[in-house]
């Protein structure tokens, strides 16, 4: 199917390039019967209320009722939201994606009473029923999860309490998104075609990669103009936001806010430290990026706005659908016959929705639950990036066929710490691929850079937004206040010594925190870095040695949350509490560096 000229409407895409809601339910009809039986399940859950520890079995109903309250559930919720994507206009899709969300949230009330009651009750005595009950066994990792929250769950009382306190420790969150997205203006300036536009978030992104320098400086002048209008604003809420985390952890007694953060997902603090540590060691390689761009693009000095300008042209590649899926087929054998057999099935089974049509959700992404494919949502349009987006989701597809094919339910998902692995480690496959059987030196040239560009903004530039958010957090636990001002002068600090000499910086870049949402969710930006590194470590590995390290990585595929998340990586060959996956990825962006100097006859 070649490009269409118009955008199409949904009846127009063969059926064959759409996914297949079938599986999940035959009709919407069946769908609403299976929404009304499991509200009509809801009464005898509740009713469980107060028995959840009453004796081993009934621990065990308990359980086992919630795992199949909650697969009904994902299931009729991805049906809903498939449909809602596939056509946003669509009355029917609306309707159901709204009875999903309702049912959703009266499901998850419903079921809050469970793991309270889990906590409260005598370890002693759920020791006694693991050890009587052996189809207990299944839910022990859980249950030893809970048991080490013990120590950080305070009385009835005071837990009632964070509970409330949980929708107030929100509130910077949300009115700082209100703020930007919906209140804060910008000024106007003029594009590389003369014409005079309003700045704005989106396009903020597309014109700082301008080829124009002038309308790169414009659009970072302008931009941050905005933000200095509400700048004592923006501090005052993302300090509330600290002291808030701060307060969190000290009421649970875990040592610092970073410990609390990490324990959720079971990462042990060393794991963030490290990470800042060798990134730090590693510094002149970045200033090293610096120069190297100031060469390239034969530039006197280098401004932060100049690091998004493209140092390669677009490749000009067409890739039809058709042709991506061989060539991912290809570039994925090194991962065995197994895998590609799995991604040929995702291909063959219509669980991938392909193209665009009017009122298609954008963007693209992997989705499905315990009980269904694992749905991928394009929107291809015959271009290289498509090309990398497929691979990209079908790592995130292929982590959960494995997962789900392997796990029982309770242990089918995984965690935030591992999601991008599989992901990144697809696109470092298809990129060894394509340099390997692709001859076209603009083509060359696009992939090395691409790879350097992705190091650089994924691994030192969220390792940057790390370090800002441990700092932040340690000043607010001495009890330093959190202003706009001493939170600026930091951050430009922290920009100069990570991008070095070379760069000159416009006074604006000291505001750049104001405008990272991801500081506001809680140590979570670190994790782009460590995925990034655990995945080029692996795909290395990979490419290598050959089956034993296949096998390494499909068991990790396979392993879900049955473990915590470093020790499914160490299983599979990384051990992320080292410096070593760290170190070797910017050992590889050492070496880009080489190549992207020869590539460009700059060495």
């Amino acid at each position: 199917m070649s490009e269409p000229q118009q955008i199409p409407r949904r009846d127009e895409i063969p059926t064959e390039y759409t996914w297949d809601l079938t599986t999940v339910y035959r009709d919407d009809a069946h769908w609403q019967a299976a929404l009304a039986a499991l509200e009509q399940q809801l009464p005898a859950l509740a009713a469980r209320e107060g028995q959840v520890a009453a004796s081993g079995a009934a621990l065990l109903a308990t359980l086992q009722a919630r795992d199949a309250v909650l697969q009904q559930l994902w299931q009729i919720y991805v049906y809903a939201e498939r449909r809602h994507d596939s056509d946003t206009g669509e009355a029917v899709g609306q309707a159901l994606s709204q009875q999903a969300g309702s049912l959703v949230a009266r499901v998850l009330a419903a079921l809050a009473f469970i793991e309270p009651e889990i906590l409260a009750a005598d370890e002693a005595d759920i020791a006694t029923w693991r050890h009587e009950s052996p189809e207990l066994a299944v839910y022990g990792r859980e249950l030893d999860q809970l048991m080490r929250r013990r120590a950080h769950v305070r009385s009835a009382e005071v837990e009632a309490l964070l509970a409330e306190f949980g929708d107030v420790a929100r509130a910077p969150s949300d009115i700082v998104s209100v703020l930007t997205n919906a209140d804060l203006t910008f000024p106007t300036m003029t594009d590389e075609h003369g014409q005079t536009i309003a700045i704005s978030h989106g396009r903020y992104g597309r014109l700082l990669k301008s080829t124009d320098r002038r309308v790169r400086r414009d659009v970072f002048k302008g931009y941050y103009a905005g933000y200095q209008g509400i700048r004592n604003t923006l501090g005052t809420a993302l300090a509330a936001h600290v002291r808030a985390q701060v307060l969190g952890a000290r009421v649970r007694a875990h040592g610092s806010a970073l410990e609390a953060a990490l324990s959720a997902t079971e990462i042990p603090v060393d794991v963030y430290h490290n990470l800042i540590r060798t990134v730090n060691a590693n510094l002149p390689r970045l200033h090293r990026y610096v120069a190297l761009r100031q060469r390239i693009m034969q530039l006197d000095e280098v401004r932060i706005y100049d690091l998004y300008a493209p140092l390669a042209a677009e490749a000009e590649l067409t890739v039809s659908y058709e042709e991506a899926q061989q060539i991912a087929l290809a570039a994925f054998a090194p991962l065995g016959a197994e895998y590609v057999a799995a991604v040929e099935q995702t291909f063959r089974s219509r669980w991938i929705d392909v193209y665009e049509n009017v009122g298609k959700r954008s963007g693209a992404y992997s989705d499905g639950s315990y009980t269904t494919a694992p749905f991928i949502l394009l929107n291809y349009q015959n271009r290289l990036d498509d090309l990398f987006t497929l691979a990209h989701e079908l790592g995130h597809s292929m982590h959960s066929y494995f997962t789900r094919r392997t796990q029982p339910f309770v242990y089918g998902d995984y965690t935030i710490f591992v999601a991008e692995v599989a992901s990144t480690l697809n696109e470092a496959l298809l990129t060894d691929y394509l340099l390997r059987t692709r001859d076209d030196p603009a083509l060359r040239r696009h992939l090395l850079v691409q790879q350097l560009e992705d190091i650089r903004t994924t691994l030192l530039r969220q390792t940057m937004f790390a370090e800002f958010e441990l700092a932040m957090h340690q000043r607010a636990e001495a009890g330093e206040p959190l202003t706009a001002e001493n939170l600026s002068q930091p951050y430009r600090e922290l920009v100069a010594r990570y991008h070095g000499p070379q760069v000159v910086l416009d006074d604006e870049i000291a505001l750049e925190w104001a405008r990272i949402p991801h500081f506001y969710y809680n140590f979570y930006v670190y994790q782009y870095a460590t995925g990034l590194a655990a995945a080029l470590a692996l795909s290395d590995q990979i490419l290598a040695e050959g089956a034993p390290a296949v096998a390494r990585y499909l068991t990790f595929l396979s392993s879900g949350s049955s473990q915590p998340p470093i020790e499914l990586l160490r299983a599979a060959g990384v051990d992320m509490r080292s410096p070593a996956p760290i170190q070797a990825a910017l050992d590889r962006f050492d070496q880009l560096l080489d190549r992207v100097a020869e590539a460009f006859g700059v060495a």
